[in-house]
């Protein structure tokens, strides 16, 4: 099922529109960093690992007619990592997801970006209740989870951890 969602989206601070093949240079500052593929990847990536990964991102949007944005920095032009939503074949719901390269933790740029992908959805997209899958550890992310409204559902078993589904409302 495809849906008219919108290529771009900005911010006061950030730029989020579809990715590109040359994108996964700057998106390599994320997948080969192991802090921030710790609770996501599991280890760092290769280029050809990042490439895998940004390949995976492009095929969502023509699969599911929807999916991940690269964030860029209106400053710099960089990407910054992505975010948007994701709803791969072993996932428990569509979530809306986040994902930013370690320079860039710490400034409220992954809160912005989701918060801007959840009120395209909830225009877009009015029936779809969205989720973030986050790793039981990853304090960060269930930080912002929580700062964005959702709601603690459950935790389930998943690729050898525990994870936990927050619920966000529109």
């Amino acid at each position: 099922m495809h849906y008219r969602i919108p290529e771009r989206l900005e911010t006061e601070r950030l730029v989020l529109r579809t990715f590109r093949e040359e994108d996964w240079r700057d998106l390599h500052a994320y997948y080969s960093d192991p802090e921030c593929t710790r609770y996501t990847m599991g280890k760092p990536l290769s280029e050809a690992g990042t490439w895998q990964v940004l390949a995976g991102m492009i095929g969502h949007w023509q699969m599911r007619g929807y999916g991940p944005y690269a964030v860029l920095e209106r400053g710099s032009g960089r990407v910054i990592g992505p975010v948007g939503l994701w709803y791969p074949l072993d996932w428990p719901g569509p979530e809306i997801k986040w994902a930013l390269a370690r320079d860039f933790w710490g400034q409220g740029y992954a809160l912005e970006a989701a918060l801007e992908v959840r009120r395209m959805a909830a225009e877009t997209l009015p029936g779809l209740r969205l989720i973030s899958f986050i790793q039981a550890e990853n304090r960060a992310s269930i930080a912002l989870a929580e700062r964005m409204g959702a709601l603690f559902e459950k935790t389930l078993p998943f690729r050898g951890g525990e994870w936990c589904i927050y619920r966000h409302q529109h």
